[in-house]
């Protein structure tokens, strides 16, 4: 049993490393930000917020501790002003590797300085919408929510809005990841 527990580990490891190693090498981001703004409610965002983060993708595998990981630019008034990194350890009952992508909408100035202070974290209680199809739920500090989607073009997504001055929305490219687990986000912020 010990052997298969050891074994299964290793395995976890080198799907985290395969992961990170992914997302580390893909950085396209007008098509990452297309994507996002192809759909009817993400799209609104961009012409009213203060700013946003673009993360073309993330890598995140576990087996019962998980991480993740992904690069990307912050942008005010549509231009890049620096570039940002996303960790994310997580504990629980997980199995599996996934990559996707992920933009951070800042509502107002305080947020996306907020964001761009140098060391921001998501906690365990923040909250990101799906925009591709299939079932979803989320839970938070606001309530808990559960709807479908058909996908981005329908617009047919749950609700969303700010929440602390950000929203969250995410993209999934691939993979499968099943997972119960706690964890949270840190990023870090380097001005251009």
């Amino acid at each position: 049993m010990k052997k298969i527990l050891a074994l299964l580990c290793v395995v976890a490891c080198i799907l985290c490393v395969s992961a990170i190693t992914f997302a580390a090498g893909v950085k396209d981001y007008s098509a990452t930000i297309k994507i996002f703004r192809d759909s009817p409610v993400v799209n609104k965002f961009f012409n009213n917020s203060y700013g946003y983060a673009v993360f073309p993708i993330i890598g995140k595998a576990g087996f019962v501790v998980g991480g993740s990981y992904g690069e990307g630019q912050v942008y005010r008034a549509g231009r890049v002003t620096g570039k940002s990194t996303v960790i994310e350890g997580s504990i629980g009952f997980q199995a599996g590797a996934e990559a996707f992508s992920e933009i951070i909408f800042f509502q107002d100035k305080r947020a996306y300085y907020e964001f761009t202070s140098g060391n921001f974290e998501f906690g365990a209680t923040a909250q990101a919408v799906a925009i591709t199809a299939g079932a979803e739920a989320e839970a938070g500090t606001s309530g808990i929510n559960a709807g479908a989607t058909a996908g981005p073009r329908t617009g047919t997504q749950m609700k969303t809005g700010y929440f602390k001055g950000m929203a969250s929305f995410v993209h999934a490219q691939g993979g499968l990841m099943y997972e119960l687990s706690i964890g949270g986000q840190k990023f870090t912020f380097q001005p251009l």
